[in-house]
């Protein structure tokens, strides 16, 4: 299986954006998705990750502002972000495969190749 981020771009502050991830591969769909980023000297962070139960779980700062969703008969999972801020900037990294083991959630294997989403002020 492999994951092909795209959709990024250089949006204003305020303004909304949809990065798309698509599976190729053999594979049904995904078990497990999830979202990260990675700004410039920082480390790689969760954004939002799903489970097939339909449990989704979001970082603190993107919370109620990002949307992650996922459409198997596409093999394609989104990011759908609203109101976005200069500190949204970073590379979005797309997962699949990953599980939740009480409140935390483990990447699976798969990462996505990176899209840069830049917010400018």
């Amino acid at each position: 299986v492999q994951l092909q981020a795209s959709g990024g771009g250089l949006v204003q502050a305020g303004g909304s954006l949809r990065i798309s991830c698509a599976a190729s591969g053999s594979t049904t769909g995904f078990n497990g998705m999830a979202w990260y980023r990675q700004a410039p000297g920082q480390q790689r962070e969760s954004v939002a990750t799903a489970s097939n139960d339909g449990r989704t779980e979001y970082s603190g700062s993107v919370k109620g502002r990002f949307t992650i969703s996922g459409d198997n008969a596409k093999k394609t999972m989104y990011l759908q972000m609203n109101s976005l801020k200069p500190e949204d900037t970073a590379v979005y990294y797309c997962n699949s495969g990953g599980y939740y083991i009480g409140q935390y959630y483990f990447p699976g294997p798969v990462w996505g190749q990176g899209t840069q989403v830049t917010v400018s002020s």
